[in-house]
């Protein structure tokens, strides 16, 4: 198989995973959270998340296909899942997190060049990456400094489960909004994002006032 018959395939396969990230990442959000059709979709939506970007990773560095900006993209994403999916673990008291924190480490790296990369190259802002660096580099950094709280992060784990799972599809949901130009210029890139940002909000206030009546019925 040659380089002309790979690049459309790796497309095709980036689309493919896309799609069916975005139907099972939907059924997972509608269904009640815990049962076993939101595990299952769940899990299905989590790898295909990872397949997804991890072809946009491989097509971003192809010849004449090379792209900083899907590049960072596909990290952005990648971190939201797979820090998601394993916030699972953090239910448990004894837990590494070298790996965790090796993920948010890179998050910030990439976030700090998704910021400076447009200025120092095309002397230019790119408000798009510039806005993605900066939630990168928050949720990443709030993430290492939770790490040294093993007691909070054993009380928090279903919120940064919800937060950073729910930040994955909006990153799915985005990326089929920009493609299929739903909406001018860059406010498809923020649309998404900030209704993602509030149904977040539902769910972080609906996970505290379930932990808050459990604590008073425990006292």
């Amino acid at each position: 198989m040659n380089k002309e018959q790979i690049i459309p395939l790796l497309i095709y396969s980036h689309a493919v995973f896309g799609g069916i990230a975005l139907l099972s990442g939907l059924i997972a959000l509608i269904v009640k959270k815990g049962k076993n059709i939101h595990k299952k979709s769940g899990k299905l939506f989590y790898y295909c998340m990872l397949l997804s970007a991890l072809t946009a990773l491989i097509i971003a560095v192809l010849p004449q296909h090379q792209s900083p900006f899907l590049f960072a993209i596909g990290i952005f994403s990648s971190y939201f899942i797979i820090t998601g999916y394993r916030a699972l673990r953090f239910k448990n008291k004894n837990i590494d997190l070298k790996t965790d924190k090796l993920i948010s480490g890179i998050m910030i790296f990439t976030a700090i060049i998704m910021v400076v990369y447009n200025p120092l190259v095309h002397q230019k802002i790119n408000i798009v990456l510039t806005v993605l660096g900066i939630v990168g580099f928050v949720f990443s950094t709030r993430d290492l400094i939770l790490y040294k709280n093993i007691e909070k992060l054993n009380t928090a784990w279903l919120k940064l489960h919800l937060g950073k799972m729910i930040g994955g599809y909006i990153s799915a949901t985005t990326a089929f909004v920009v493609v299929n130009n739903f909406f001018t210029s860059f406010y498809g890139w923020f649309v998404p994002g900030t209704i993602g940002g509030f149904y977040i909000i539902y769910w972080i206030k609906k996970v505290n006032k379930t932990q808050q009546q459990t604590q008073i019925k425990l006292e």
